[in-house]
């Protein structure tokens, strides 16, 4: 657990640096070391990320070329090739930290909703269609409450369900990844991405 403590604690101070630059308006160039192009990688965490593409990982979070193991796919969501990665990364590198990172206004989380508000008008390919899918579980309850007269409350509420269903599949939906966290050398934690500020918050942190 101190591996991904530590782990999560240089993420958080990135970030910190990260949301300082825009603030004060400066250009962020990232930490300086000196790099060798071949060299094996050793990343601190995992993250698995949107695709948009206002939300880089490597520069939210003020890593360096090899510091993080990046997945990314619209609406963060999780499919066997996005487990099989962080099991890859896991497993091979020894990374003691995955962190599933939404962010506001998240687009595949506003097609999801529009989709189950007026379904009849959907024009999404088969292949946009299976995000959609993989979305709607975490969209449908809420929708069932009085968010759903409030568009902006119902996609900060879906956004944060999404996070936490993809964070529940990994932690539970692999044998390798139960194991590793068992052993207490893994941890998964949710986070979202702030469009507007560029702060990360991490969301239900284990004890």
């Amino acid at each position: 657990m101190n591996a991904a403590h530590d782990a999560l604690e240089r993420l958080r101070e990135g970030n910190r640096r990260f949301v300082a630059s825009i603030q004060s308006g400066e250009t962020l160039l990232g930490p300086t070391k000196p790099i060798e192009l071949g060299q094996p990688q050793n990343p601190v965490a995992i993250i698995l990320g949107c695709s948009d593409a206002r939300v880089p990982a490597e520069l939210v979070f003020d890593q360096g070329l090899g510091d993080l193991f990046v997945i990314r796919v619209a609406g963060n969501v999780v499919a066997p090739s996005q487990v099989g990665s962080v099991e890859f990364a896991a497993s091979r590198f020894g990374t003691p930290l995955v962190v599933v990172l939404g962010h506001s206004g998240c687009g595949a989380i506003m097609a999801t909703i529009e989709e189950m508000q007026s379904p009849s008008g959907s024009a999404s390919s088969r292949n946009i269609h299976s995000i959609v899918n993989r979305v709607r579980p975490s969209v449908e309850g809420l929708l069932a409450t009085e968010l759903r007269h409030d568009m902006h409350q119902l996609v900060h509420h879906a956004v944060r369900a999404n996070v936490r269903a993809s964070v529940n599949q990994l932690r539970h939906g692999s044998e390798l990844l139960e194991q590793l966290i068992q052993q207490g050398s893994l941890t998964v934690v949710g986070a979202e991405y702030s469009l507007e500020t560029g702060a990360v918050e991490f969301l239900d942190l284990p004890g």
